[in-house]
């Protein structure tokens, strides 16, 4: 079944990429996507980051199953990960690192204008909407106001700006590989999420940030679920999509054998937490469910109306096969992480609000799907490395 899945997948990327350049041909700009499924340029380069993001490769793949046993194995992981991740974004070059954030569709470029944080969030669902004066960029726009409200505080703390913003990103976003490997109880998947293709997307992008948050919630779920129910509940508010994290969180809930009177007072901790947060956000002016159907409007007033659906509808999943990569795909199977962020993802697809652009939006998703690696041999790391190495230097990805 292995090689059927590795297969399929292949036949998948393939045909994406084949229909995509044909509808390129004929229809410019229909997909807005220069090189599909990716949101890029087909341009091969190389860059400072290559020397470096092929020897991490190497020691990765040459040492990583053993240093998973280590004492230190986490610490070590997360380090190399953030290594591997920097590197791959300098494979593109410091300048486009450190202005990824900074573009007049992004967070950083509305930071300057939030004098008053109180104001700015009773006000929030007031400019989300398109064609207006002042109308929210498109990034801040179509996400609720913790992610705004995140880089607005490293700018009062005087760490404003892109380098810092894309650091940032960087340093939270490799937290998934620390929180994800203790939340199933299994070191073995620490070189593969170490060498996790997605971390192209990492390097630099609020969804790698995103990714990094989200798993710390899920992760502390397992042991403290107030605690994880208060993470998860400002996740709410840094995308309206991570309310998808919730199969995830039954997951790590859920403890096979458990009478449900312990799995409900679990549950009922998490809840605590995680309306404690939307709680303060309603008290502070800002209701999700108002601002979550102004975004669908929006969404409908830019690009999301361009982009057809019958092709993004699989061509979305051939990106989540580049961003598992074949160890990924080859480790997919019935385990209650995979399962559940496979049911998280397929939703997402299916509704049509995630058209393109899907390999940085679901990196909070799709990271979990490498919880089935802990099996498979070096030739997979190998693989993995490759894909990666592939991707960043054929397209100049726009994260």
């Amino acid at each position: 079944m292995g090689a059927v899945r590795i297969a399929i997948a292949g036949l998948l990327v393939a045909a994406a990429v084949i229909v995509g350049l044909i509808v390129n041909a004929h229809h410019p700009g229909l997909l807005f996507a220069s090189a599909p499924p990716i949101f890029g340029d087909w341009q091969p380069h190389v860059g400072p980051g290559t020397p470096a993001a092929l020897l991490i490769a190497f020691l990765v793949v040459a040492k990583g199953p053993e240093l998973a046993q280590h004492r230190f194995a986490l610490p070590i992981a997360y380090v190399t990960a953030t290594l591997w991740t920097f590197s791959l974004a300098m494979i593109d070059g410091w300048d486009r690192f450190v202005t990824r954030l900074t573009t007049v569709d992004e967070y950083l470029h509305e930071v300057p204008g939030v004098t008053d944080i109180p104001a700015m969030l009773t006000g929030f669902t007031q400019r989300i909407l398109d064609f207006q004066p002042d109308s929210w960029t498109t990034h801040v726009s179509g996400h609720p106001p913790g992610a705004l409200l995140t880089f607005v505080s490293l700018d009062r703390v005087g760490l404003g700006g892109g380098t810092v913003a894309s650091i940032f990103c960087v340093l939270v976003g490799s937290l998934a590989v620390v929180a994800i490997p203790k939340a199933i109880g299994d070191n073995a998947v620490l070189p593969f999420l170490v060498l996790f293709p997605g971390a192209i997307w990492v390097g630099a992008s609020a969804d790698g940030m995103f990714m990094g948050v989200a798993a710390v919630g899920i992760y502390l779920l397992t042991r403290w679920p107030l605690l994880g129910g208060i993470v998860l509940g400002w996740c709410l508010f840094l995308s309206y999509g991570l309310v998808l994290l919730a199969p995830l969180a039954i997951a790590a809930l859920w403890r096979q054998g458990d009478r449900f009177g312990a799995i409900g007072r679990r549950i009922g901790w998490a809840l605590a937490g995680a309306l404690a947060v939307v709680a303060a956000f309603a008290v502070s002016g800002f209701w999700w469910l108002d601002g979550y159907e102004l975004v669908k409007i929006r969404y409908y007033q830019g690009i999301g109306d361009v982009r057809p659906y019958w092709y993004w509808v699989w061509a979305n999943l051939a990106a989540l096969a580049l961003v598992i990569g074949p160890a990924g795909v080859r480790g997919l199977r019935k385990d209650k992480w995979i399962i559940a962020a496979g049911i998280a993802i397929l939703a997402a697809d299916l509704s049509g609000l995630s058209k393109a652009e899907t390999e940085r939006i679901w990196l909070p998703f799709a990271v979990w799907l490498l919880a089935g690696t802990a099996k498979l041999d070096r030739r997979w790391l190998t693989a993995q490395a490759v894909t990666a190495l592939a991707v960043n230097h054929l397209v100049l990805t726009n994260w």
